[in-house]
């Protein structure tokens, strides 16, 4: 007779709540980088059209910040976890305050 394990079913809803967490932190801000990039292809795009003239600037740099800010959130995100289990070279560990005594 074969013996079964039993595996606490609240750890694994837990663990199963906590992965798809994760994975949305990861998602929503990538959708809004992609969100970004689009903005200012299509005002680099529609600079070349003959009857608009100029750039639009403030869309351009209102896609930028679409861009850049959440790439730099799911850098820190990562780097983050990383530091945490140790998986980090020496120059990016967190520093530790030295004692002037």
């Amino acid at each position: 007779m074969i013996k079964r394990r039993r595996t606490h079913e609240g750890s694994d809803k837990r663990l199963l709540a906590q992965k798809i967490v994760a994975l949305l932190i990861m998602v929503i801000p990538a959708a809004i980088a992609g969100f970004g990039i689009k903005i200012m292809r299509d005002v680099f795009y529609e600079s070349f059209n003959p009857d608009h003239s100029g750039f639009l600037w403030g869309q351009f740099l209102g896609g930028l910040i679409l861009f850049v800010i959440p790439v730099l959130f799911i850098g820190g995100f990562i780097l983050h976890h990383d530091r945490k289990r140790n998986r980090v070279q020496p120059r990016f560990m967190k520093r530790e305050p030295e004692d002037d005594e």
